[in-house]
C-alpha cells in the first residue's frame, strides 16, 4: 500500500506519490522569473534556500490555479528519470484542492490507453467510486529547457 496526495485540475482528480512529497504548505509569495513560461510561478524561499515553483493547473490548461484555501504549494523531491544517480532537487508545485489523501495499492493504477506525448508527466489511472484518478510523475513535469532554466547546476554542460 502507498499513500497519495490528491489534487484537482478543473473537475479532474490527480495523485502524487507521497514518497515524492517533502512538505505541503499554504500558498505564499513568490518572486517572478523573467523569461520563464507562464506556468512557472517563480521562486519562494524555504529554510533559507530558493525553491522554484510551478503551477500544475497552468501547465495543464493554461489557466493559473485559483487562490483558494485548498490551494497549496507541495514541495516535492524532483529528479528526472535519466538523472537517477543524482540527488533530487526541491521543486514547488502549486496544486488546487490539495487537501485529501488516498491509500491504495500502486498496482491499482493501470495504463489509461492514451499517448501522453504532450503531457509526459501523466501516468496511469485508477478508478474509484468518484471516478478516475490519474497519477502524475514528478520527474517528468519539466521539459528540458525549463529544467535547465530552473536547475542550471544539474543541467548537462
Amino acid at each position: 500500500m502507498a499513500l497519495f496526495l490528491l489534487f484537482r485540475i478543473g473537475a479532474d482528480r490527480y495523485a502524487l506519490d507521497s514518497a515524492e512529497v517533502a512538505e505541503v504548505l499554504p500558498l505564499g509569495p513568490v518572486k517572478q522569473i523573467p523569461g520563464a513560461p507562464e506556468w512557472v510561478c517563480g521562486l519562494m524561499t524555504r529554510h533559507g534556500q530558493p525553491v522554484p515553483v510551478i503551477d500544475i493547473t497552468a501547465l495543464a490548461t493554461g489557466t493559473p490555479a485559483a487562490a483558494r484555501t485548498s490551494t497549496r504549494t507541495a514541495l516535492v523531491h524532483y529528479r528526472r528519470a535519466r538523472d537517477s544517480g543524482t540527488q533530487p532537487r526541491v521543486l514547488g508545485l502549486r496544486l488546487e484542492h490539495a487537501n485529501e489523501t488516498l491509500r491504495c495499492d500502486p498496482a491499482s493504477f493501470i495504463d489509461g490507453g492514451i499517448d501522453p506525448t504532450h503531457a509526459r508527466y501523466l501516468g496511469p489511472v485508477r478508478h474509484d467510486p468518484r471516478g478516475l484518478i490519474q497519477w502524475v510523475h514528478v520527474g517528468a513535469l519539466l521539459p528540458d529547457a525549463v529544467h535547465a532554466m530552473l536547475f542550471p547546476a544539474s543541467s548537462p554542460a
